[in-house]
């Protein structure tokens, strides 16, 4: 795997991490007793600390992508082993064509 490419992969699992990690924690300004400013919406965190957030999906992300480069190299999961439908019909393969 080129360096540019792995760069690109992990960028990828770094959005998609901060989406699933940004929840965690946050508590509301009713759940921590803080008063609220006026015309502020109900559901917004009063405890948001970015830099944790940001500490967090880092290292998911990190995580995650080693588990994916391993994967890559030693090739534990491949896309074979998700063809769910080949003991249906009792091929294997597709049959080739005659060609006449």
């Amino acid at each position: 795997m080129q360096l540019v490419s792995a760069i690109a992969i992990y960028v990828l699992f770094w959005a998609l991490t901060l989406f699933a990690v940004l929840p965690f924690g946050l508590r509301t300004h009713d759940e921590l007793g803080i008063d609220k400013v006026p015309g502020q919406a109900d559901s917004a965190p009063g405890n948001a600390s970015v830099w944790k957030i940001l500490l967090r999906t880092t290292v998911v992300a990190g995580i995650l992508f080693g588990l994916f480069y391993l994967n890559y190299r030693f090739g534990w999961i491949e896309a074979k082993d998700f063809n769910f439908f080949q003991g249906l019909t009792g091929q294997t393969s597709v049959p080739a064509s005659s060609g006449s």
